[in-house]
């Protein structure tokens, strides 16, 4: 295995951005290629293999081009970066950031961060209807709801509506205190928390009041036409087909409709269908309906999130595999046992 070395020149005042604290980026991609950067001043050397060698500089100059552009980058990048070079991917983290949705009130920019967020953000763009299905943390719903207050903002839709059924996560509330709203807030609380950071809780309030957004459980659905809205369905793995079917007539003209779930967090009754699940497989091939299947790749929580996600779809895997194995020899032990008698 022959030793490569490349020498990369890092302009001093994207030292601090490119490098990360305590040369934080520096030590995760040394770690995660196998390389040994060595930093003097704004100069890196990178010495490894040369394959490891050539990745880790298309690293580094991809973040490069990133602090260039303005942004600051974090862990997410970083690894999302490296995880795009060893898969020999040629669009860059530059080009996903180009794609500016809106603004939070406190003036952050809100961009899709990984090639599965920018194919849902698209998908959201051209389709009526989209799915948007996918683990913990890859923003289903956040970026949904950004969409949605981009549209309502640019007078696109009239309305924004954000529904999701109202139901337990794997616990009895039992009754809860206070007037109906009361009771039905901490099952929307995660919609309320986007609206607020995205619109700012003035401008939210102001619209609820006059009934331009609304923010209710999917049972007040029933007997609706939806013209002119941006509608989301939030955590519709927990809907039945009955309720999907509901949901998706409620539809009318100038409407958009977005429908987000996890299909490994079910909250269902043992042996319940989800509609989520049961709508994927009867819609799968209508043109204007898009079906985006986000991966535990597109994570842009906490880096450890990912490592759990990961985990735990490998576990799952693992022991569907050994449980269709028994099934299997079930089956060929009722065959046997057929055959002799």
């Amino acid at each position: 295995m022959s030793i490569s070395e490349q020498v990369l020149d890092v302009p001093s005042e994207y030292v601090r951005n490119v490098f990360g604290e305590f040369d934080s980026h520096i030590k995760t991609i040394e770690r995660s290629l196998n390389v040994t950067i060595i930093a003097r001043g704004g100069s890196l050397k990178i010495i490894g293999a040369e394959k490891q060698c050539a990745r880790a500089g298309r690293v580094l100059t991809q973040l490069l081009s990133l602090a260039v552009s303005g942004e600051e980058i974090t862990d997410q990048n970083v690894s999302y970066t490296i995880a795009m070079t060893m898969d020999d991917k040629e669009e860059t983290v530059a080009d996903l950031y180009k794609d500016l949705i809106c603004h939070t009130v406190s003036g952050k920019p809100v961009k899709p961060k990984t090639a599965g967020q920018k194919h849902y953000v698209d998908m959201i763009r051209d389709k009526m209807i989209v799915f948007g299905v996918g683990p913990a943390g890859t923003g289903k719903t956040y970026l949904a709801m950004a969409m949605a207050i981009t549209a309502f903002r640019n007078d696109e839709v009239g309305r924004i509506i954000l529904t999701r059924p109202a139901i337990e996560a794997g616990e009895k509330l039992g009754f809860l205190p206070g007037d109906l709203q009361s009771k039905i807030d901490p099952y929307l609380r995660p919609l309320y928390d986007a609206l607020y950071e995205i619109m700012g809780a003035e401008s939210f309030q102001k619209n609820m009041e006059k009934g331009l957004i609304e923010v209710a459980p999917l049972a007040y659905m029933r007997g609706r036409t939806l013209d002119n809205c941006f509608i989301v369905l939030d955590e519709a793995q927990n809907t039945t087909p009955a309720q999907m079917k509901m949901f998706l007539t409620r539809i009318g003209y100038g409407s958009k409709v977005i429908i987000t779930g996890d299909q490994s967090q079910k909250d269902l009754a043992p042996g319940q269908v989800s509609g989520l699940d049961h709508a994927l497989r009867v819609l799968s091939g209508i043109d204007d309906i898009g079906i985006c299947m986000l991966t535990s790749t597109d994570v842009v929580r906490h880096p450890l999130v990912q490592k759990i996600v990961r985990a735990y779809d490998e576990y799952e895997k693992k022991h569907q595999g050994k449980a269709a194995a028994r099934g299997g020899k079930k089956t060929v032990h009722a065959s046997v046992r057929t055959r002799r008698s």
